[in-house]
């Protein structure tokens, strides 16, 4: 399996520059944010269950620009049901990827549903998402990566990396702070 910190290192070790990030809760705010603070990443705190649907109503705003929310297992076991409306909604700049673990690391790793059978990708593929992709290895994942500034979409994606508990590296804690940083960096302050 594929280590968290080197699966988003080489996810977005080539960033187009028009692609904004909404990292999940936790995890997947440490391992961007341990890339170094950017200002077109949009850090949630406190929102879980939201990255997918705040990454979708992007999307929709910005359809110019490139929008890739990055989650993690629990997190998408949580709002499932956004995959429905991504998918009747078919924005072609939305990419959700979920990085799975099969553990909630955010309570304390007990084994989430993913490890009892809970299959993200036939869920998106089922509410209606085409292009889904299930990365195992380092090959699919560079070549996910070599896709984030031409892909269609929307795209789902779950990338399966180890259990493992990483340093966390937390991003700005302010609000404002974020706010005003990603409307600057999407251009609409």
């Amino acid at each position: 399996m594929i280590e968290r910190r080197e699966a988003i290192k080489r996810l977005l070790a080539n960033r187009p520059r028009d692609l904004f990030v909404v990292p999940g809760l936790g995890s997947t705010t440490w391992d961007v944010t341990s890339l170094g603070e950017d200002a077109r990443d949009f850090h949630l705190w406190g929102a879980m269950g939201g990255a997918a649907m705040i990454g979708l109503g992007l999307a929709l705003a910005q359809p110019d620009k490139r929008v890739a929310a990055i989650t993690g297992d629990g997190e998408m076991l949580m709002g499932l049901g956004s995959l429905a409306t991504i998918a009747v909604k078919r924005p072609p700049n939305l990419a959700i990827i979920v990085f799975d673990n099969g553990v909630y690391g955010e309570t304390g790793m007990q084994p989430s549903h993913t490890q009892s059978g809970a299959d993200l990708v036939a869920a998106a593929r089922a509410c209606g998402i085409a292009n889904c992709r299930d990365i195992a290895d380092g090959s699919a994942l560079d070549a996910l990566a070599g896709e984030l500034g031409k892909f269609q979409g929307p795209l789902f994606a779950r990338v399966q990396i180890a259990r493992e508990e990483p340093p966390r590296v937390l991003p700005e804690r302010d609000g404002e702070i974020i706010k005003n940083r990603f409307r600057r960096a999407i251009g609409v302050a």
